[in-house]
């Protein structure tokens, strides 16, 4: 099989309200990298035999969208620059993230896809004379759900087995 190239693992954010029609956002312009971090919950036992058990019990998953560049044609921008006017805090920032395997298509323009409910946190704003910056996390809440993802109209479609 072979490699993945890293394009193909696309990532849509939902720019919309809490409570909206879905507004998916392709992250990567300016990105060199993202690469939401797991931090898995490890417990480690060594018993008297000498044997090692590992439990993974959970994971705190985020991921850093740095630097992101604000941009009036981007909806994005308007969701993040009112959570910053507005302070918003608690459900106010409730998002989800879309993984697209763009290397799994299920039809034209469709692929397997994976959506991550979560929140927005910003991090800081302003930025340098290379423009308006707005860097954030996003923070993973819950599991993940499977199904599909069409490129073109930028609709998410769980499975039928969820």
């Amino acid at each position: 099989m072979p490699l993945i190239e890293r394009k193909l693992m696309a990532h849509y954010i939902n720019a919309a309200k809490p409570n909206e029609t879905e507004v998916y956002v392709r992250l990567g312009k300016d990105l060199e990298e993202y690469s939401p971090s797991l931090s898995a919950e490890v417990e480690k036992k060594k018993n008297i035999l000498g044997e090692t058990s590992v439990k993974v019990s959970s994971y705190e998953k985020e991921g850093s969208v740095e630097p992101y560049y604000a941009d009036t044609d981007d909806p994005l921008t308007e969701r993040l620059q009112e959570i910053i006017d507005k302070q918003l805090v608690l459900d106010d920032v409730k998002s989800s993230i879309v993984d697209v395997h763009l290397w799994d298509s299920q039809g034209t323009n469709v692929y397997a896809a994976v959506k991550w409910p979560g929140m927005i946190e910003i991090t800081s704003y302003g930025g340098d004379t290379t423009g308006y910056q707005i860097p954030f996390n996003f923070h993973y809440t819950e599991a993940g759900i499977e199904g599909t993802f069409n490129t073109s109209t930028k609709v998410f479609t769980a499975s039928a087995s969820v």
